[in-house]
């Protein structure tokens, strides 16, 4: 991260708009369908492990079952709490209609100017039948919060847990991407980039090869770690100094 001495710390401000308001936690890596892989295969790629960490989840203060029967009046969705809750129907609604169901974040959010947030569901975080909306929302000046939605794939019945991310906010500054240009170049034209995705290419196809053939060294290896560790292969350059293979944001604390 650069060094900002003279800056003033950097501060998501979280000001509640519901007498209790969802729990906020760091983004959590496990993933129960990552899980269920014989040695949890799918923890060794990092950039899933990543992005799960990258960013806050807003969990569930209830369990509750949606359903929907295909319509597209705001009637068509169902929605029933494992038990009675006082806040179950200001926190999920069926607003929009569609197949549209509609969670209230209980958070006005305001960011540090430039900053934007990113509202998705958790990545990598599964769902049969519902598929979680992603919108960008300018924190950075906005006086009124936002709703995080879920679109129904096909009509019947999706359960939330209490305890489930229910959305996800990841902040980033996205107004300078207006000035980038992308450039498609052959590879050629970097020697020491070629030279490093030869070497790279080179080493994943004979480790393969010795996977298919029950090479013991390279079983009992199981998998290259070069990105994993920030290296190179045949330390053909520097490792980089910004690399990091596991994340840890700051909980919420309590301000004043």
């Amino acid at each position: 991260m650069p060094d900002r001495p003279n800056a003033p710390p950097l501060e998501l401000e979280c000001f509640p708009t519901a007498k209790r308001p969802p729990e906020i936690v760091p983004g959590r890596p496990q993933r129960a369908w990552m899980d269920r892989f014989a040695d949890r295969h799918p923890y060794r790629c990092l950039p899933l492990s990543m992005a799960n960490t990258t960013g806050w989840e807003l969990l569930c203060p209830m369990g509750f079952t949606a359903e929907w029967n295909g319509g597209n009046h705001q009637d068509d969705i169902v929605l029933r709490p494992d038990t009675p809750h006082p806040d179950f129907h200001e926190f999920a609604k069926s607003h929009f209609s569609h197949g549209v169901l509609t969670f209230h974040a209980g958070y006005l959010f305001r960011t540090p100017p430039g900053w934007s947030m990113l509202v998705m569901g958790a990545p990598n975080h599964v769902k049969d039948g519902i598929q979680p909306l992603a919108g960008l929302v300018e924190t950075d000046w906005l006086p009124f919060p936002f709703t995080m939605n879920w679109h129904f794939t096909r009509p019947g019945k999706v359960r939330f847990a209490k305890g489930e991310p229910f959305c996800f906010i990841l902040l980033m500054q996205d107004r300078p991407l207006a000035e980038f240009q992308p450039v498609i170049r052959q590879m050629s034209r970097d020697a020491d980039l070629r030279h490093q995705y030869d070497t790279w290419e080179k080493h994943r196809t004979e480790f393969n090869q010795k996977i298919f053939r029950g090479d013991p060294d390279a079983v009992r290896e199981a998998w290259q770690r070069y990105y994993f560790r920030g290296e190179f292969p045949e330390q053909i350059a520097e490792a980089p100094a910004t690399h990091i293979n596991k994340r840890r944001l700051k909980a919420p604390r309590l301000g004043t």
